[in-house]
């Protein structure tokens, strides 16, 4: 006897602007039974937008096992998802890799679907003029314990180099760069890419000063040797 698994399907949102999410997302996130939210206020505003009627299932970084459990049983009972993060693609700095990997250990069989679209990181490499045959991607840095080992390591990468830094933290984040890296080194920074206060900074990591950048938003630093 053949059991019929739901499908998983990793929807991602866009980033700011509302016209940037694919018809295919759309019509994913009508289609499928549930769709699990890292908050499902804000994805609650696009689904809104949309006149999309899916109910929401709240999964995030703190989601204990049982909420684990309880979307490994709907995908076992035939039911499809959608997994959604607040901004961008699932899976990138969030828990939706975590989730991916526990599914994927208790039944190989359910299939997991990508339906892609922005990222962040992307976004901003793509307007950085950097190389990005090659780039690394750090995340966000740590909060606390090694976060000046984070930076302290930047200067030791070859290659275009980025991260994320969130609210309020984006001084602290330069303040850093300027100690460890060499004044010539070239940055670019974006700020609430996409958003109504987009604001890319360009320059060299010792004319930062002179870039004069908000400390307010959501940010993506960009580094090239």
């Amino acid at each position: 006897m053949t059991t019929d698994f739901g499908k998983l399907y990793i929807v991602a949102t866009p980033i700011g602007n509302l016209g940037d999410i694919t018809l295919r997302a759309l019509e994913t996130l009508k289609s499928v039974d549930f769709v699990l939210c890292e908050d499902t206020r804000v994805t609650q505003k696009i689904l809104n937008h949309y006149e999309i009627s899916t109910k929401t299932i709240s999964y995030h970084q703190h989601s204990d096992e049982q909420k684990v459990s309880e979307i490994k049983s709907l995908l076992e009972e035939g039911k499809n998802l959608a997994l959604v993060s607040d901004a961008g693609t699932p899976g990138i700095s969030d828990p939706g890799n975590k989730l991916i990997f526990e599914i994927l250990e208790n039944n190989s069989e359910i299939e997991i679907v990508p339906i892609p679209g922005v990222s962040a990181v992307v976004t901003a490499l793509s307007i950085s003029g950097f190389p990005t045959d090659k780039f690394i991607f750090l995340g966000f840095p740590p909060q606390k314990k090694g976060r000046q080992t984070y930076f302290q390591n930047l200067k030791n990468i070859e290659q275009t180099t980025c991260f994320y830094e969130s609210n309020h933290r984006i001084l602290k984040a330069i303040d850093s760069i300027q100690e460890f890296l060499q004044p010539e080194t070239k940055i670019c920074i974006c700020r609430e890419l996409t958003k109504k206060f987009e604001t890319i900074y360009r320059g060299t990591v010792g004319g930062l000063a002179e870039m004069q950048v908000k400390d307010k938003g959501e940010f993506v630093v960009i580094i090239s040797k």
